[in-house]
């Protein structure tokens, strides 16, 4: 079966290699166009647009699905498409152009977490368990009859990085059974049924600590804005970053944002019992672990994050 894939990120790499190692012909890759990465700002492809370089992959680079690029994707005569996280929408003329359709591997249990953050807002809502589903691509927002599910536990550490790490790859597996499925005519897509939730994406203020709310809220946020868009908080009007804390209950209780050492813990004050920091990136400087920054401090006693 012939198949045109579009994805950007570097979590839809497994999904494009699963589709080559399960000898589908994937034609072309959609995929965003090269953005500019680092200090100095390099323009580089898209994770997707290097890999299919590797594998020797027809790219075509669109920040819009237009009518030239759908003119572009009919040209490659795909029997479907298999999209994971491109990061735009696909006017229904495109939709249109697969005789199967486009088949969206999304990593949530539809219909909860329909958008672009589905990982991201099932850690910060403290769910135990989320998955990944393929579905058919419609003009609505994630709501398609699903083709397959699969499940996976929310590990009480887990960085909404680590757990889509994980699903990224579970979640290729299922896309290439998916469309073995339907080139074998035996594919039955089902409509959606339950609770509808929304997960659109984070922006920076999401990742900004709020200390009255209660520990374990804050635990949840940090590993779910972990690594993107960044946990953090402000100490004398200066943006600090934070990587993941760890709740300890027992620990002497503190006001919220009022820092102490613990021995060689560094405590912060939350709405309930107090959290750990493990690494802190002060505004200049290099992320370092939160026992040295505290060291570097002429005195802890005062300080407050706001």
């Amino acid at each position: 079966m012939r198949v045109l894939f579009a994805g950007t990120p570097a979590v839809a790499v497994p999904s494009l290699d699963a589709l080559v190692q399960a000898g589908f012909d994937v034609v072309a890759v959609l995929t965003r166009p090269d953005a500019p990465i680092g200090r100095k700002r390099v323009l580089t492809p898209s994770p997707v647009a290097a890999r299919a370089a590797e594998l020797g992959i027809e790219v075509i680079h669109a920040a819009k699905v237009d009518a030239d690029v759908t003119a572009r994707i009919a040209a490659t005569a795909p029997d479907a498409a298999a999209i994971v996280a491109y990061g735009g929408l696909i006017p229904r003329a495109a939709l249109d152009v697969p005789r199967h359709g486009w088949i969206n591997l999304h990593f949530s249990l539809l219909p909860a977490w329909r958008g672009a953050a589905p990982v991201q807002r099932a850690v910060i809502a403290g769910d135990d368990i989320t998955g990944a589903v393929t579905f058919l691509l419609e003009e609505g927002l994630d709501t398609g009859p699903v083709f397959g599910t699969l499940t996976e536990a929310v590990r009480p550490d887990d960085t909404s990085g680590a757990l889509l790490e994980r699903l990224s790859h579970s979640g290729a597996v299922l896309l290439a059974q998916t469309l073995s499925a339907i080139e074998a005519g035996r594919a039955v897509a089902v409509p959606q049924s339950g609770d509808v939730s929304l997960a659109p994406k984070l922006g920076i203020d999401d990742g900004r600590i709020d200390w009255h709310q209660p520990a374990l809220a804050i635990g949840r946020r940090t590993r779910g804005v972990t690594p993107e868009p960044g946990a953090w908080t402000t100490l004398e009007g200066q943006r600090v970053k934070l990587d993941p804390v760890v709740l300890r209950a027992g620990a002497p209780a503190q006001k919220p944002g009022q820092v102490l050492l613990d021995g060689k813990s560094v405590l912060v004050g939350t709405g309930s019992h107090p959290v750990e920091l493990t690494r802190i990136q002060p505004s200049g400087k290099k992320m370092m672990a939160a026992a040295d920054w505290a060291r570097g401090q002429a005195a802890l006693e005062g300080v407050v994050f706001e």
